[in-house]
């Protein structure tokens, strides 16, 4: 079956949901460490909006990925500057999926006039880590040990992709 993208509606929120609650409970992937509600995704969705993004890869009529851009920092001086954020369906890694909701992202940030695209990605998630540079994003900083999650320390290291040429 083919994958479909498109704009995320209040009707993903459990689906979104589910595949994010699933890595707050097995993966450091997210340093979040209480699932979601529901209602608080739906509350999350409702106060997106066009310059900030919530898509959905759909097989059939199962959402099986979401992404999306937030605001790196409220101050007005960062206002260029967005984050990514990509989560697949754990049954349905490795095909793709993520790239391509990501490539997606990118073109909606340069489309929105946005000059950079910043990634915080746990240091020991190789996937997400090589799927980014896949995309032209460059590693950028490493912070070690600031996060915490199922007793270990783990390290955030922040990847850029400029979208602007200087």
């Amino acid at each position: 079956m083919e994958t479909r993208l498109r704009t995320a509606t209040l009707a993903d929120a459990s689906a979104i949901n589910a595949i994010h609650n699933h890595y707050v409970r097995t993966c450091t992937c997210t340093w979040q460490t209480e699932p979601e509600t529901d209602e608080n995704r739906v509350q999350w969705l409702k106060g997106r909006g066009p310059a900030h993004p919530v898509i959905v890869a759909e097989i059939g009529q199962e959402v099986v990925g979401w992404g999306s851009l937030s605001s790196y920092n409220t101050r007005k001086g960062w206002s260029g500057t967005v984050e990514d954020s990509v989560f697949l369906h754990h049954g349905h890694q490795g095909k793709g999926l993520g790239k391509l909701l990501l490539a997606d992202l990118v073109r909606r940030a340069e489309a929105l006039g946005y000059h950079s695209i910043l990634a915080r990605i746990s240091g020991e998630q190789l996937a997400s880590l090589r799927l980014h540079e896949s995309l032209g994003f460059v590693r950028s900083g490493l912070l070690p040990r600031v996060g915490h999650k199922f007793g270990q320390d783990l390290d955030c290291a922040y990847l850029l992709k400029s979208l602007r040429k200087p």
